[in-house]
């Protein structure tokens, strides 16, 4: 077989790949191969969100504890909760890898639970300093910590979505025929059990 043939059966090849490839990805995207490998990560997406505004919420803690402190420093056992919760909230992370794991995502659950509780019982402790209910500092504390607390909320949510369309690719036609084939690993994403108390954000009134 001379060159020019090898070369021109070489290059006959390539082309029946291209075309190949050119017919096969829209015919996989149209059935929904990718539909999946997109919405998980969506959903991780959406978790990350959830993970960011929990932690801008950590964040603020210490600045609020140390000023409530300067006015009601013997309200040591409300603010040590608050400080304890918000430890324990903060060791408790869950990364896209370990997103999938129920008994782990339940723990943060708690945890951020048991911060909101504190934070909820510092905020009635509060209402009975009004010097610090006027204090500059606190009022922009207060706003910041509001306004978390409705990213919060609007985080959950679309988390809770995106899993929600996520878990159903995987219990559906067409795409459960592509978890049974190829995408075998894909397990379902666990979410946030809410009821109806909490399917808004809570009112931070001090």
């Amino acid at each position: 077989m001379s060159a020019i043939t090898v070369a021109t059966s070489f290059s006959f090849r390539r082309i029946l790949v291209a075309l190949g490839l050119f017919v096969l990805v829209p015919l996989l995207s149209a059935c929904g191969f990718n539909t999946i490998p997109t919405q998980e990560e969506q959903a991780k997406a959406a978790w990350s969100e959830v993970q960011n505004q929990y932690q801008r919420r950590a964040d603020l803690i210490p600045n609020l504890v140390e000023t409530v402190k300067g006015y009601a420093a013997h309200e040591k056992d409300t603010l040590q909760a608050v400080i304890d919760a918000r430890a324990k909230a903060t060791q408790v992370q869950i990364t896209p890898e370990t997103l999938k794991n129920p008994e782990l995502f339940k723990q943060f659950q708690d945890s951020q639970a048991n911060l909101t509780s504190a934070l909820s019982r510092l905020m009635v402790v509060v209402e009975r300093y009004p010097d610090l209910k006027a204090n500059q500092n606190f009022l922009a504390l207060q706003s910041q910590l509001e306004g978390t607390e409705n990213r919060i909320a609007v985080a959950r949510r679309d988390y809770i979505e995106a899993v929600r369309v996520y878990n159903t690719s995987l219990k559906t036609l067409p795409t459960m025929l592509w978890k049974i084939l190829w995408f075998r690993d894909a397990e379902p994403m666990p979410t946030f059990a809410t009821d109806a108390a909490n399917q808004t954000a809570p009112t931070v009134k001090f």
